[in-house]
């Protein structure tokens, strides 16, 4: 069994800054494609970032230039550094992980969510 454990969430005012953790533990081969999400109350939810196992990245258009996405293969953890935060970035963030239990079986899994709200 995977286990995701989010952190990093909070109360930040507009223009701040806040780093998401997202660690996997359990009985993984490897991990494979990790990626964050958000949700916002009534919207969708929607990708923000994803990386691969390679490090090649691709960031939904509203976080370019603002969101880092970052991978430690060895500890099975994705990060997302938010910079520049508004208002409208408020949701709850999800990481997403794609991981192989075995050398041949990989299956997704999600993080429990951690709330992000940007108020004065």
């Amino acid at each position: 069994q995977v286990q995701l454990v989010e952190s990093g969430g909070g109360l930040v005012q507009p223009g701040g800054s806040l780093r998401l953790s997202c660690a996997a533990s359990g009985s993984i081969f490897r991990s494979n494609r990790m990626a964050w999400y958000r949700q916002a109350p009534g919207k969708q939810r929607e990708l923000v970032a994803r990386i691969t196992s390679g490090g090649s990245i691709n960031y939904a258009d509203f976080a370019k230039g603002r969101f880092t996405i970052s991978r430690d293969n060895a500890k099975n953890t994705v990060w997302l550094q938010m910079n520049s935060l508004k208002p409208e970035d408020t949701a709850v963030y999800y990481c997403n992980l794609d991981v192989f239990l075995t050398i041949a079986t990989m299956k997704a899994y999600w993080g429990q969510g951690t709330q992000v709200t940007v108020s004065s």
